[in-house]
């Protein structure tokens, strides 16, 4: 007798009228691409939408969206639950809209889903139906002051791409919202098959949660010379082998000085400068995903000693390890 077929992994994305659409089809393209790249066999995602009414909804964009299934429908369990958000220009700056019906059915569903996430000002909708109470959480940069005035229970930092606490995962603003699916396939699947949508979908390498929404990764560059967008993969998947200037020239069969010039036409920046950053990225994912001690984490990312760990650190963060691992270590609050 067969094996039955693994139940695919539900995903359900509330929308209302104005929804931004990148929200929607930021997540929907990163979690399809996962499905179509796992093995045969393997549990997918079924990624269902719901509004208050059948038919299409209209996005910021202009953009409509299909919807299928109302909100009346009878409830579900959702494995995730992914709550998009829009954000309108008032007189006094920005303002996140809060639709009353997916307010009144997160409250219904929220509490029986397997996770719960947010992108941009979802978080406000979020918290609007009591989700987020006793949790910390982020949402776009501009409305962070006024979900923390709206909802004191809430712990609110505007800085990072996402935040995890328990089984609440909330985002920044739009774009963000590929960075949190990745880390959501992540999670499911690995960081392997997240890495393999990143590259497809000429993403920058998923940011990690405790990053701060300004900053720009430098990992895994696309376009320009075939051989040295070669080298910058391989540099990445060898952080801990030896990768000063010399040893990277070989590689691409130059001479050390015209290396040097090529490569920074090439990236803006020196061998030396893009290879630390690479290694000062993989050492954050490593704090804030695993207990690995100092030392162990030194090695992985090939900064030679627990010394050189802390300058980057205080460099380029202005924190020691220890502090960023406590600040931004992914567990369950």
């Amino acid at each position: 007798m067969s094996e039955l077929a693994p139940l695919p992994h539900l995903v359900v994305i509330p929308v209302f009228a104005g929804i931004n659409a990148l929200d929607v089809t930021g997540p929907a393209e990163v979690l399809a691409l996962a499905t179509r790249l796992l093995p045969p066999g393997s549990a997918g995602y079924d990624i269902r939408f719901r509004a208050e009414r059948a038919g299409l909804v209209e996005t910021f964009s202009g953009i409509p969206l299909h919807v299928g299934e109302t909100l009346r429908e009878p409830p579900v369990r959702p494995d995730t639950l992914l709550v998009p958000g829009r954000v309108d220009i008032g007189a006094d700056g920005p303002v996140p809209r809060v639709d009353d019906a997916v307010v009144a059915w997160l409250r219904e569903v929220g509490p029986q889903a397997g996770r719960v996430a947010s992108v941009c000002a979802g978080a406000h909708v979020l918290a609007a139906a009591g989700l987020l109470d006793g949790h910390r959480a982020t949402t776009h940069w501009a409305t962070a002051d006024r979900l923390a005035a709206d909802h004191p229970a809430v712990v609110v930092d505007a800085d990072p791409v996402f935040v995890r606490s328990g089984r609440i995962w909330t985002s920044a603003g739009l774009t963000a919202s590929m960075d949190l699916t990745l880390a959501l396939v992540a999670e499911d699947h690995g960081d392997d098959l997240a890495l393999d949508i990143a590259r497809v979908m000429v993403m920058y390498l998923q940011r990690s949660g405790g990053q701060s929404q300004f900053s720009v990764p430098l990992t895994h560059c696309t376009g320009g010379r075939a051989d040295l967008r070669t080298l910058r993969r391989w540099i990445a998947d060898h952080l801990d082998a030896d990768l000063s200037v010399p040893v990277l020239a070989a590689r691409v069969t130059m001479s050390e000085r015209h290396f040097a010039r090529v490569f920074r036409a090439e990236t803006g920046t020196t061998p030396g400068a893009y290879v630390e950053q690479l290694r000062l990225e993989a050492a954050r994912r490593l704090l804030e995903r695993t207990d690995q001690p100092l030392p162990a984490v030194a090695r992985a990312c090939g900064f030679g000693s627990v010394e050189t760990v802390h300058r980057v650190f205080r460099d380029h963060l202005g924190a020691t390890p220890t502090a960023y691992r406590r600040r931004f270590r992914v567990t369950v609050t």
